[in-house]
């Protein structure tokens, strides 16, 4: 009797483990999505706050609005899962966050848009890695993959963009045109072709 059971535990171990195993994996992916939707919104409101330029402004408010939506399914997901949501950022996230707050004016827009570019690859690669799980974990990646491209598209045309913005990287050319000398006339501006045909 004792070995019928122990036989019967045992079996249910082993043939059980690659499930929990699934969900263990699925629940560690949704709390860092959840985690990293609570540092989206906060790096968005911040954006909305120090940034210089109207297109960093604007992408840190899609950022608050989708992540915070987005939050809210990866917290259904996670509760179906079994697992307690996380309630904020976790500690590396904090430091960034902490680190782009002391900045602003275009300093900030370009640090922002590259910490965009790199934070939605990354998380792109997770949430394609976790869309092919068949559970709760990825139904919600793979809802969210198309809004993480249209994020990352948009941080790269932002961090593009900064690269090119900058006024003290290329100043304009100056070309000085001396006055002409008291009682003298100014020299007559030649014609083109196209003036003589009017």
């Amino acid at each position: 009797m004792i070995t019928k059971l122990g036989v019967t535990l045992g079996l249910a171990i082993v043939f059980a483990t690659p499930c929990f195993a699934q969900d263990t994996a699925s629940q560690k992916f949704l709390k860092e999505a959840i985690e990293g939707n609570f540092a989206e919104v906060q790096m968005g409101q911040l954006a909305k706050k120090q940034a210089s330029s109207d297109g960093v402004r604007s992408f840190g408010e899609m950022l608050e609005k989708d992540h915070s939506a987005a939050n809210q399914k990866a917290t259904a997901a996670a509760t179906s899962l079994g697992l307690t949501p996380p309630t904020s950022p976790n500690k590396k996230q904090k430091a960034d966050y902490e680190k782009m707050s002391k900045l602003s004016g275009a300093q900030f827009d370009k640090m922002f848009a590259t910490h965009m570019v790199a934070d939605h690859k990354k998380d792109i690669k997770e949430y394609e890695k976790a869309a092919k799980k068949k559970d709760a974990a990825g139904s919600y990646a793979t809802e969210t993959l198309p809004t993480l491209r249209k994020h990352l598209e948009a941080a790269q045309s932002l961090s593009a963009g900064s690269k090119t913005a900058n006024p003290a990287a290329n100043p304009p050319a100056v070309i000085a045109v001396p006055a002409p000398a008291a009682g003298v006339a100014p020299p007559a501006l030649e014609s083109t072709g196209a003036d003589k045909a009017r």
